[in-house]
């Protein structure tokens, strides 16, 4: 099968089985006839392509992943194909994140994990992998935010939350609650795990982190006049992926970036035209191991090269 041929089978087994589009909608989007999108997936299932975990060997995505890994110094990336709107790109890197984590994870398994949409998603995912026995650590404070929407099948994990506020009034209070023995020992915790998965903010109109109301839109407007770019764990960087002092920075209740960069295999996982800055500068920070991201925003980050 010619290179060409095999790229447009991935996508169309993934678009259909992975974001449940119609073979319609897919021949619509692929400029081909549905008749084409048939056999495409029938020669997809008996070329076992599908499988529980897709196949990693297309051509062009493992190029991408190969060229991610050796200009940003990472140990792996997981591109995935570009979603067809870009409402579902979330989901598609959550699947994506999830599936790289049941591939590298054991039973029992002790997992890290920072909280935004992402990673909700992931949660999710992850808590119908088939995995048994996850723990999984928080990073930050503030879990209440996101914890109504993840699925019901979470809770059959163990979970050890941060029992704190994401960003607390003053700088005295963020002193006293991390000295705080309930929250000391969820930190601890945390650089005993195997992997840890974090999310990546932009400085969008829309970040979660405004549309939940952690931070007020004049906080999140000081902060790009800062030259903040993005944030990890809600601590905000600017474009070479330093740290920017702030007031918010002195009252977050959140993983060091220091700690983060001791742990090992981070995962970070973003996409998406509005996050390209930010995960450019959390990649420069050399807080990541792994990148799970689209293929758009994998060949942005390498155009910027």
């Amino acid at each position: 099968m010619l290179d060409l041929d095999y790229q447009m089978m991935v996508r169309a087994a993934w678009y259909y089985y992975l974001q449940n589009h119609t073979q319609q909608e897919i021949a619509h989007y692929l400029g081909v006839s549905r008749a084409k999108v048939i056999r495409l997936l029938d020669t997809a299932r008996r070329e076992d392509v599908i499988q529980f975990v897709f196949r990693s060997d297309d051509s062009v995505r493992m190029q991408q992943e190969r060229a991610v890994i050796e200009h940003f110094g990472l140990r792996d990336a997981y591109v995935v194909p570009a979603p067809m709107a870009d409402e579902t790109l979330n989901d598609s890197l959550a699947r994506a994140a999830s599936m790289y984590v049941s591939q590298h994870i054991e039973d029992g398994a002790f997992v890290n994990m920072g909280f935004g949409d992402t990673m909700g998603l992931v949660l999710g995912y992850l808590a119908n992998s088939g995995k048994k026995n996850l723990s999984i650590i928080c990073l930050t404070g503030g879990v209440s935010y996101y914890l109504p929407t993840v699925s019901s099948g979470v809770y059959n994990m163990k979970l050890y939350l941060v029992p704190s506020p994401l960003i607390v009034s003053r700088p005295e209070v963020r002193d006293a609650l991390v000295h705080e023995s309930q929250i000391k020992d969820v930190f601890k915790m945390s650089s005993h795990s195997s992997m840890s998965l974090v999310g990546i903010g932009s400085m969008s109109d829309d970040a979660t982190i405004i549309r939940n109301e952690i931070l007020s839109k004049s906080e999140f407007t000081m902060l790009g006049m800062q030259n903040a770019v993005g944030d990890i764990l809600s601590h905000f960087i600017d474009k070479d992926g330093n740290p920017v002092a702030t007031d918010v920075e002195s009252r977050l209740i959140s993983t060091d970036l220091d700690d983060l960069r001791a742990m090992e295999n981070v995962i970070g996982v973003a996409g998406g035209p509005e996050k390209h800055d930010a995960i450019r500068a959390v990649l420069k920070s050399s807080c990541l191991d792994v990148l799970v991201t689209d293929e758009l925003t994998a060949q942005a980050l390498l155009d910027d090269k």
